[in-house]
């Protein structure tokens, strides 16, 4: 009875392994994103993804995304302070720091979403996330002598990105 029981547990073992998000888990998860090595990274990064199904893994990447897009609308609003004589590039920067908190707004309903198995729904707001940075750079582009700050391009870029990667983990949830 005891070897058949130690046996037993070798057999189902792996398989509760891959369920808790294991290393492979996230190797299997990330292949199915746009950004494998983001995803890997980002996700091996944060010590809740060794315990993490699928769903977590999400979440976890959207945290990511809520992070960047809180870190770059505070970067935006300290930019305002230093261009206070340039009322243009003000108004500018104060409507992309909005975006960026909408961004994360968008970002924080995903989660509520996730939470309720909502999962068209966490994706439109993942989506809306993903282009509210949009919106900041077109507001750079009505104003031709302002130039688009390479930092803010980065910050877009890196935004873009990794919502790219948590909708197609929500692809892999097969909603």
């Amino acid at each position: 009875m005891g070897s058949s029981f130690f046996f037993f547990i070798i057999l189902v073992s792996p398989a509760l392994t891959l369920v808790n998000g294991d290393a492979g888990l996230i190797q299997k998860t990330c292949k199915t994103t746009k950004y494998y090595d983001l995803c890997v990274s980002s996700l091996k990064s944060d010590p809740r993804s060794v315990n993490s199904d699928t769903k977590g893994l999400a979440m976890i990447m959207i945290g990511v995304g809520m992070a960047n897009a809180t870190a770059t609308s505070t970067f935006l609003s300290s930019r305002l302070v230093s261009s206070a004589n340039d009322t243009i590039l003000k108004k500018v920067l104060k409507e992309c720091s909005d975006k960026y908190a909408h961004a994360g707004d968008a970002l924080q309903a995903s989660v509520q979403d996730f939470v309720s198995e909502a999962y068209d729904y966490a994706y439109m707001h993942i989506m809306a996330a993903a282009d509210y940075p949009n919106a900041c750079h077109n507001a750079f582009r009505r104003y031709p002598r302002l130039i688009y700050p390479p930092e803010i391009a980065r910050r877009e870029d890196g935004l873009k990105r990794i919502c790219d990667v948590v909708l197609g983990i929500i692809d892999n949830l097969g909603f």
